[in-house]
């Protein structure tokens, strides 16, 4: 009976140790520190946020942290937990003296599996998101791009040129789980996204089509996007029309749809020669008021040669309607999310730049121009060069510029420096160096210049007058560590 009993001890006191054998679970980790100084003369062309109200610091050193946290348990499982603080100035907030002030958040929690026996596989959670681009040096899409959401996505591949990705996306619920009331309210909007890869030798495309649902009282001007407090630009003024900024509410429907078709082409067959191209339409509010519809189209052209050992040059062109004189009959320009479109490293949009805030943070929607650049230039081991002229003209009547201005206040739906007229234009040069220190150690330094071009019709006296003052100028510099 006593032998009994100890080999049932024994037994029990396995348990633990094969479940956790059973459950070994591989962990991870990456990410990125990025430490680096911020000078600046007349961002934005006035110095000013995006309605004159403040005035940027000329020098400001900044922190940002990423870690990405990987719980893997085979190689069609794992939970992916990030955390990340933003581009915090020193001085302010967890980077303050004495007692800091935390602002380190979850930027990334979701599932990841393929289902048993297949290559389908599931994302669901809050992960990256973006629609197609053709080619990786444009950054991403001017719909929706660079950002992330709360999802459930699943890619499922037919073939080896074929597959098909789609899934759900709730980006806004004003109300959380429980409304306010007794009565439903249409406070929620909600993204439905397919996209269909194509690869074959020498050539990529991928059409795609995102619909999303949205609710009249789902709060668009609180959501702000792009970059912080530099500019006004919110869910409301990317996605709605000027008759719509704070009165959504008064939509004739509860909910309306909105659309978007495209496609990307990347055409490699005649390498080293490479050519992009994409084509995007979109609409919104099409049933509602006719102040209240918004539509438009973007499609942009672009091409590398990365025959050279020590440089690759780069060109991309674009084209997209404005605003027209009336806004009784809504908005012209395409409607987005997160407009986020940077070829070339450009320091005229916003992109993805190793540090924050380092652009002009011009809306390629309305406007059409070239980005010119060579890129990886190298002569020296571990040490490379970017350079890029940028051109952008506005395709936006001054009437309806000045008329949103206005009803809505200068800077609130259009902003001057990111908003042009078909009589303004600005221009750019950047100058983007990296010196590997450490294979995962970068010095960096960014410099860039712009001039615009801005009517005083259209802006105001003040507004304009500080422009002429001086050109845009940056300088940044500081580390980069990967690991």
């Amino acid at each position: 009976m006593h032998r009994f009993l100890r080999s049932l001890a024994l037994a029990l006191c396995l348990v633990p140790a094969l479940a956790s054998a059973a459950l070994a679970t591989e962990v991870v980790m990456s990410g990125d520190v990025r430490t680096y100084g911020a000078f600046w003369s007349h961002p934005q062309y006035t110095g000013w946020n995006y309605n004159g109200t403040r005035t940027q610091d000329p020098f400001t050193v900044f922190e940002r942290v990423r870690v990405r946290t990987d719980f893997i348990a085979n190689e069609g499982l794992k939970f992916r937990l990030s955390w990340k603080s933003g581009d915090i100035p020193w001085g302010a907030s967890t980077f303050t003296v004495d007692n800091p002030t935390s602002v380190f958040k979850i930027y990334q929690a979701y599932l990841q599996f393929r289902w048993p026996g297949s290559n389908v596989e599931f994302t669901i959670g809050q992960q990256d998101m973006e629609l197609p681009t053709s080619a990786g040096w444009l950054d991403a899409n001017p719909v929706f791009g660079g950002t992330r959401t709360t999802a459930a996505m699943v890619r499922i591949p037919v073939s080896e040129q074929f597959s098909v990705v789609g899934g759900f996306t709730r980006l806004l619920d004003a109300n959380k789980d429980f409304d306010l009331t007794t009565t439903q309210v249409p406070d929620e909007l909600d993204g439905y996204i397919l996209t269909l890869p194509v690869t074959l030798e020498g050539f990529q495309t991928t059409p795609w089509a995102m619909l999303a649902v949205a609710g009249r009282n789902a709060g668009y001007g609180s959501v702000q996007v792009g970059n912080g407090g530099y500019s006004n630009e919110t869910l409301a003024t990317n996605l709605l029309s000027a008759a719509s900024m704070g009165t959504a509410a008064t939509w004739r429907n509860s909910q309306n749809a909105y659309w978007w078709v495209g496609s990307t082409f990347a055409l490699t067959a005649l390498d080293p020669f490479k050519f992009y191209a994409d084509v995007i339409y979109g609409s919104g509010n099409d049933t509602d008021r006719a102040r209240f519809k918004r539509h438009g189209w973007f499609v942009d052209v672009a091409a590398e040669y990365t025959g050279f050992e020590s440089l690759t040059p780069q060109l991309t062109l674009w084209y997209s309607p404005g605003e027209d004189s009336s806004a009784r009959n809504g908005s012209e320009r395409l409607p987005s999310i997160v407009d986020y479109w940077c070829p070339s490293n450009s320091f005229l949009f916003d992109g993805d730049q190793p540090f924050n805030n380092e652009f002009m943070n011009i809306n390629p929607v309305g406007a059409y121009g070239f980005v010119a650049a060579l890129d990886k230039i190298s002569f020296m081991q571990s040490l490379t060069h970017r350079i890029t002229v940028s051109y952008a003209h506005g395709t936006n009547s001054p009437a309806a510029l000045r008329a949103a201005n206005a009803t809505q206040g200068t800077g609130n739906y259009v902003q001057m420096g990111r908003d042009l007229s078909d009589k303004e234009y600005a221009v750019g040069v950047s100058l983007d160096n990296q010196y590997d220190i450490y294979q995962n150690l970068a010095l960096i330094l960014d410099m860039g210049w712009s001039h615009g071009s801005f009517q005083t019709s259209v802006w105001g006296h003040r507004f304009t007058e500080a422009a002429r003052q001086g050109d845009a100028f940056k300088l940044m510099t500081g580390l980069k560590y990967k690991f």
